[in-house]
């Protein structure tokens, strides 16, 4: 949708929630409030342009990254700004144009004046990412690289790599603009004369960018505006190239102020580069489990969650997977949580929590692990992303579940541990894995489809390893089957003790049996031939009688199955 859509959709939420908005306020200035009487010893002090201060001990901010970055360079006044520049392409007519950045709003100025330009030139310090290599919509998408096209099928336009920080621009008395080094002006200013100043071709008469420029645009990414934060809340940068984000926890918290949240695409720091928290199909969800964290913090109501008999926990993983938009949008970031219960017979489960802070589990969610747990999660293979890799080579898909590990697409991995994982356990974990080493890990194949619902090579898999991590069968039986075991049996199947035992399950008909015997599932007793007293007339009529008779009493039942253990 065009972005007033979105706009004309974010008034109709607020009018139909009745939601206390202030609009036309601009906060120009944040400061602490040391104060014992604050949950967390001190308030925020907001003041907008008004002077008018505001109040809280919680501050949310969601004010994501709209400073622009800027390269300061001789003769960068003539350089335009990708937030002013014109969008209408026959501005551009049959002219010659440098971008400077290498990123999609570049690729997008350029696509959008790429068939009225003389041709087009794009700088950067690095070389171009393809999205669909990394993995990471951040980067080059498909829909706007046609500079690639007619980059590489000689059409004149071209991508140069190099320091930003190292050009100079100098403007001629016909108004073209001149990309020259710095160093050749270190004594000279970018007014002196065109013919008094020295240029690379020069002395390099290919020199690349030779020839003149009619315009300069800059497109170069944006930042978040730290200005406004007063050094008493420490709201430091990133490391690296995160430094255009704010440093904040897994929890989306402030490393340096408790009580100071940063959530949308500010919050990217936390998966820069490797999932989609900074972008609105991304931050949707990890926006949602923030509130499920203040909502324990702030109001004692713990983190959502059902319980489950043990025998629905496969289908409650296959169901998730195929349908949960939390783990597929934010994969590696945002993981299920099953919590076991007592011997196994139970499990409650977990939707969509940071599996950054998975070692504050219990305190972030009012939940408690002392049975061990699984972490349901979606991660593509190890080394199938970057922007070198050849995301396309023969074979780079994989059918066969034995070699599930392997899978390369997006695919559910499992991780079983016996207990929750340390802090310690989780800084030291292996580099790239999202989570640390655990005691059983499984991975369901990779689908063309994305559709893990296949019989063999999805879910009997599946259902084999979680058996193996509980010492358990997770199969689920007839009745008939249920009332065999109860006699050569010491330990029923938790199917039998939660279901057939309390007599629940399946009422037999004949066109069940009739199907379970085809399947193989059950013995086919009606052609055999009895001799002697037959019970109830024939084994057929007992057959009937069994099916008939689903509320048996149970006692009778029990009674004879401890007869069978003395």
């Amino acid at each position: 949708p065009d972005a007033d859509t979105m706009v004309r959709y974010l008034e109709d939420f607020a009018s139909l929630l009745k939601l206390q908005v202030q609009y036309n306020t601009a906060i120009v200035h944040v400061t602490l409030d040391r104060d014992q009487q604050a949950w967390n010893g001190h308030y925020f002090i907001l003041t907008d342009q008004n002077r008018q201060n505001y109040k809280c001990s919680s501050l949310l901010v969601a004010t994501g990254t709209w400073v622009p970055n800027v390269v300061n360079f001789p003769g960068s006044e003539y350089v335009e700004g990708y937030e002013t520049v014109s969008i209408n392409p026959e501005d551009f007519a049959g002219q010659t144009v440098l971008i400077l950045g290498r990123g999609n709003s570049a690729f997008e100025t350029a696509e959008n004046i790429l068939g009225v330009t003389n041709f087009i030139h794009m700088v950067s310090r690095s070389r171009v990412r393809l999205s669909w290599a990394t993995h990471y919509v951040g980067d080059l998408r498909a829909i706007n690289n046609g500079l690639l096209d007619t980059y590489q099928l000689k059409s004149l336009d071209g991508l140069l790599e190099g320091d930003l920080e190292d050009l100079a621009i100098v403007k001629d008395k016909k108004g073209k603009l001149h990309i020259t080094l710095r160093f050749y002006l270190e004594n000279r200013n970018t007014s002196a004369s065109i013919d008094s100043i020295t240029l690379p071709q020069d002395e390099l008469d290919n020199f690349a960018t030779r020839a003149p420029y009619d315009r300069v645009i800059r497109c170069l990414g944006w930042k978040f505006d730290f200005s406004i934060y007063n050094r008493s809340l420490r709201m430091t940068p990133g490391k690296g190239n995160k430094n255009k984000y704010p440093q904040i926890k897994p929890s989306y918290e402030s490393r340096g102020t408790r009580g100071l949240f940063v959530l949308g695409t500010a919050s990217h720091s936390v998966d820069f580069r490797k999932s989609a928290g900074g972008f609105i199909h991304g931050f949707r969800y990890t926006t949602r489990a923030v509130h499920r964290l203040l909502e324990n913090r702030h109001h004692g109501v713990p983190w959502p969650s059902t319980v489950y008999p043990i025998t629905q926990l496969t289908n409650s993983i296959i169901k998730r997977v195929n349908e949960a938009s939390g783990l597929y949008q934010m994969f590696s970031v945002l993981a299920d949580i099953i919590l076991l219960r007592e011997n196994a017979t139970a499990f409650e489960y977990l939707e969509e929590y940071p599996v950054g802070v998975l070692a504050e589990l219990e305190t972030q969610t009012g939940r408690k692990a002392p049975h061990g747990l699984f972490v349901i999660i979606l991660e593509y293979g190890r080394n199938f992303s970057g922007a070198d890799k050849d995301v396309f080579y023969y074979n780079r898909a994989v059918g066969e579940a034995q070699h599930a590990w392997q899978s390369n697409f997006l695919h559910p991995v499992i991780y079983y541990y016996k207990r929750l994982p340390t802090e310690r356990e989780m800084r030291l974990r292996p580099p790239d894995w999202p989570l640390p080493r655990p005691d059983a890990i499984h991975h369901i194949v990779e689908d063309f489809l994305t559709d893990w619902t296949a019989p063999n090579a999805h879910i009997l898999p599946l259902r084999r390893f979680l058996e193996n991590c509980l010492g358990t069968d997770l199969r689920n039986f007839f009745a008939e089957s249920c009332f065999l075991f109860a006699f050569t049996r010491q330990k029923l199947p938790p199917f039998c003790q939660q279901g057939y035992v309390r007599m629940q399950g399946l009422v037999g008909t004949k066109r069940l049996q009739r199907h379970a015997v085809d399947a193989g599932l059950l013995e086919d007793y009606t052609t055999a031939d009895f001799s002697g007293d037959r019970l109830l007339g024939s084994h057929e009529g007992s057959q009937h009688q069994l099916l008939r008779d689903h509320a048996m009493p149970i006692r009778p039942l029990q009674h004879l199955v401890n007869a069978k253990d003395e």
